[in-house]
C-alpha cells in the first residue's frame, strides 16, 4: 500500500473515492500490490473478483449511486464466512458442507454497499484457538518480527495481517473468546468485539452460538468508527452522524475502571507497564481513573480452563454436521474438543447457568466506571517453533485468551487499542470492556483516548517487512 493511503484514514479515502481524486480500482489495485505472500494472511487470495467488484463500485459512482460508506472500500473476510464465489474452509482442510459455503446478513449487507472483498483470511481449525496456528494451511507470520515466525494471534490469525501488509483497509472477524481482539492487539490493530446478538451471524461457521460474536479489525479507532457506522445494522441510516457524535467525547466525560488484578497479574514483560504508561498519559490528559474490580473475570478465565461452553458446543455441531472432520483436526484442537466436548448435558446445563448469573452481577459493576481496562493479550506472541506440541501450546493459548474471554463470557462489549511494544518489540493493546449494548460509549471512549494517544501508526510505527535473505 503507498504511503499516501497508509497515512489516509478510513473515512478521507470514502471522501476521495466520491470526489472523484481517487478510484475504487485504483485503490484495489494499490492494495493487490501490497501484498506479501510470505506473510500467509489468505486461504484463499482472489484479486481478479476485487478488482470487478471494484469495477462495479466505480460505475455505481459514476451513475450517482452511492450506496454506503464501504463502496470501494477493500475488506478481508474470515474464512469462516460464506461468501460467493469462493470457499468456506473454516480453517480445515476440506470445504464446508453446503450451508456454510451461503453468504449471511452482514456479507449480503456490504455487497449490497458494493463493498470490495479483497479474499478469505486465515482461521484457527472452527476458530478453536488464540494463538492463531493452523497445520492444514500454516499459520500467517505476525509482521511485527522481521526475523522470527511469531504467531499472528487467533482465532482470525489472517485479519490482522491483512491490515499490517496494506491488502484490506477492514477485515471482517469473529469473537467466541478473544478472535477478533487478540490478533488486532498482537499485530498493533484495532479490533472491537460486539455484544452478543447485536451483529447477525448468519452465514459464519458456528463454534458457539451460545458466545459467537461477529466484529472487525481496523487500522484506527477512527476507522472502526467509520466501519461501524456503515455496518451496524441499528445504526446504518445514521451515516456520518454517527461518527460525529461519539468522537465528540471529552477527557471529562467518563471514568476508567482499572481494579481487576485477574486481567493485571502474571503479564509477559513491558504489557502491564505500557498499559500503565498509557493511562498515566491518560491520567494528565484529564482522563479520571478509579480502581473498579471486575471480580466475575477470575470464575469465568476457570470456565475457560474446561471449555467453557465452547467445546461442547463445536463438539455437537461436527458429530450432528461434518463427522468426517474429526479425522483430520488439528492436534491442538482435537485435543481442546475431546476433553470438553465429554461433559454430561448436567454438565453442560450448569455451565450455562452459571454464564448467565456471571453476566447477570458483571452488568453491576460499571455503576462507578463507562470502562474497564486492562492489558487486551497477557503474553508475547510466542515463536511458531515454541508452540509446535499440544503440551508446549495448551499453556500459551491459555495465556493469550485469559484477558478477552470475560467479556464474551460475561456478555460484554469491548475493544482493544494500540498503545506501545513490550520488551519483545511486539505490540500491546489495552482492552476496554463496556456493558451489554453500550458499543456507541465503548467506541466515544475509545475515539477519546485514541485523540489523546495517537493512532497505532502514530504511536508503534509501521511493522518491519520479513527477512527474505
Amino acid at each position: 500500500m503507498s504511503e499516501s493511503i497508509r497515512n489516509m484514514s478510513l473515512a478521507a479515502i470514502a471522501q476521495a473515492l466520491r470526489d472523484g481524486s481517487l478510484s475504487a480500482v485504483e485503490l484495489t489495485q494499490n492494495c493487490i500490490d501490497a501484498r506479501d505472500a510470505s506473510l500467509n494472511a489468505y486461504r484463499e487470495w482472489t484479486p481478479e473478483l476485487a478488482l470487478e467488484q471494484a469495477r462495479a463500485a466505480d460505475t455505481a459512482f459514476a451513475n450517482a449511486q452511492d450506496s454506503g460508506v464501504l463502496q470501494g472500500i477493500p475488506i478481508s473476510v474470515k474464512d469462516l464466512y460464506g461468501v460467493n464465489d469462493t470457499q468456506t474452509f473454516a480453517g480445515s482442510p476440506a470445504p464446508m458442507p453446503p450451508p456454510w459455503q451461503a453468504e449471511g446478513d452482514l456479507i449480503s449487507g456490504l455487497r449490497a454497499q458494493h463493498a470490495v472483498f479483497s479474499g478469505k483470511t486465515h482461521t484457527v481449525e472452527f476458530a478453536f484457538g488464540g494463538l492463531g496456528v493452523n497445520s492444514h494451511w500454516g499459520t500467517p507470520r505476525n509482521p511485527w518480527d522481521a526475523n522470527t515466525h511469531r504467531v499472528p494471534g487467533g482465532s482470525s490469525s489472517g485479519a490482522g495481517v491483512s491490515l499490517c501488509e496494506g491488502t484490506a483497509l477492514v477485515a471482517l472477524g469473529s469473537d467466541t473468546a478473544g478472535s477478533v481482539r487478540i490478533p488486532a492487539s498482537v499485530t498493533g490493530n484495532v479490533g472491537l468485539k460486539t455484544s452478543h446478538g447485536r451483529w447477525p451471524v448468519s452465514g459464519i461457521f458456528p463454534l458457539s452460538p451460545t458466545l459467537d460474536t461477529a466484529g472487525i479489525l481496523t487500522r484506527s479507532v477512527a476507522d472502526t468508527v467509520t466501519a461501524f457506522s456503515a455496518i451496524d445494522p441499528h445504526q446504518r441510516s445514521y451515516g456520518p452522524r454517527l461518527a460525529r457524535e461519539i468522537a465528540r467525547c471529552t477527557p471529562a466525560d467518563f471514568v476508567i475502571g482499572t481494579g481487576e488484578p485477574a486481567l493485571w497479574d502474571d503479564c509477559d514483560p513491558g504489557i502491564s507497564e505500557t498499559v500503565d504508561e498509557a493511562l498515566r498519559v491518560l491520567g494528565r490528559a484529564g482522563v479520571q481513573t478509579v480502581s473498579a474490580a471486575l471480580p466475575q473475570a477470575a470464575p469465568a478465565i476457570e470456565l475457560l480452563k474446561v471449555g467453557s461452553v465452547v467445546a461442547a458446543e463445536i463438539d455437537e455441531m461436527l458429530s450432528s454436521t461434518a463427522p468426517q472432520w474429526r479425522e483430520t483436526l488439528d492436534p491442538v484442537v482435537s485435543s481442546r474438543i475431546r476433553e470438553g466436548g465429554s461433559i454430561s448435558a448436567s454438565e453442560y446445563l450448569h455451565r450455562r447457568r452459571r454464564l448467565r448469573e456471571l453476566s447477570r452481577s458483571a452488568a453491576e459493576q460499571f455503576s462507578s466506571c463507562q470502562v474497564i481496562a486492562s492489558p487486551t493479550v497477557a503474553i508475547s506472541p510466542p515463536a511458531i517453533e515454541d508452540v509446535q506440541t499440544v503440551e508446549a501450546y495448551r499453556p500459551k493459548n491459555m495465556g493469550a485468551l485469559r484477558n478477552t474471554c470475560p467479556a464474551n463470557y460475561l456478555g460484554l462489549c469491548a475493544i482493544t487499542v494500540p498503545v506501545g511494544l513490550d520488551v519483545n518489540r511486539m505490540p500491546v493493546g489495552l482492552q476496554l470492556i463496556a456493558p451489554h449494548g453500550h458499543e456507541e460509549q465503548l467506541l466515544a471512549v475509545a475515539a477519546c483516548i485514541e485523540g489523546i494517544l495517537g493512532s497505532g501508526h502514530e504511536r508503534l510505527g509501521v511493522p518491519p517487512l520479513p527477512d527474505r535473505s
